[in-house]
């Protein structure tokens, strides 16, 4: 299985804290070793960082942990491979184009006969089931929406119901953005923490590394992180039910769907 690591933020903030911890499960105190990859937005744009190699021994991956890119939303993505070899092309995050916007995807789980689903516009690169998932997913958005919706109420349910489509093909815990919002979809295991004021200290389970965010952060921040396992060992971590999509939106959840 893999390992996700998401953030939405209401201002431009680095994830070096976090992306330190998930690294190490990179081959270091986790076992997956078969490539990384990490998106961050800024403005109308979307950075982007692969490698096939294990994240706790990639020097790309130190730059990312040292160059503080700050973004408002970013997803990243550690791969233990069970479907498709490794290789740069099967690295999530995965990223295609829809109304003008970079929409970017990360999965972890495997998912039975995905490949039989039907694709029409979008087409895989690599030869995972998640790339094949994320086409078909926005596939269905882009047949359902050619254009925008002025309210976003109805996209996210369409999101949802596609979520659980392929939510009863085997695992299915994913993250994706569409460059405004941060969408989390629950199968077995995924969890939340947001920071605001008042800031305190956290300290990373897989890493001797402990910060103080209120040295760190203004009084009107607010910081949402999204990671398969909590990554932190003295913060509340909010474990998400099985069949659920949270949308976050500036740090904030905004909507929930259960299953």
């Amino acid at each position: 299985m893999c390992e996700l690591l998401g953030m939405s933020a209401n201002v431009p903030t680095d994830i070096c804290f976090s992306f330190t911890g998930l690294m190490q499960r990179g081959g270091n105190t986790g076992p997956h070793r078969d490539g990384w990859g990490i998106a961050f937005y800024e403005g109308r744009g979307c950075r982007a960082f692969h490698d096939p190699s294990p994240s706790a021994e990639s020097e790309i991956a130190r730059l990312v942990q040292r160059y503080a890119i700050k973004s408002r939303i970013v997803i990243s993505h550690i791969r233990r491979a069970n479907r498709g070899r490794v290789c740069l092309e099967n690295t999530h995050p995965f990223s295609r184009e829809l109304w003008g916007r970079h929409w970017v995807f990360a999965h972890n789980g495997q998912l039975r006969g995905v490949k039989r689903l039907p694709l029409d516009f979008y087409q895989p690169i690599g030869s995972t089931d998640s790339e094949h998932a994320f086409c078909w997913l926005l596939g269905r958005i882009r047949a359902r929406f050619p254009d925008p919706p002025r309210q976003s109420a109805g996209l996210w349910r369409h999101i949802h119901t596609l979520s659980r489509q392929l939510g009863e093909r085997g695992v299915c815990n994913f993250l994706l953005s569409d460059a405004q919002h941060l969408y989390a979809h629950c199968s077995s295991q995924l969890s939340w923490l947001t920071r605001r004021a008042p800031f305190g200290q956290a300290r990373l389970m897989d890493a001797d590394m402990t910060v103080d965010f209120q040295q760190e952060t203004t009084p009107n921040d607010v910081v949402t992180v999204v990671a398969t396992r909590p990554l932190t060992d003295n913060e509340a971590w909010t474990v998400m039910p099985p069949g659920a999509l949270t949308i976050f939106s500036a740090g904030e959840p905004v909507a929930a769907f259960s299953r």
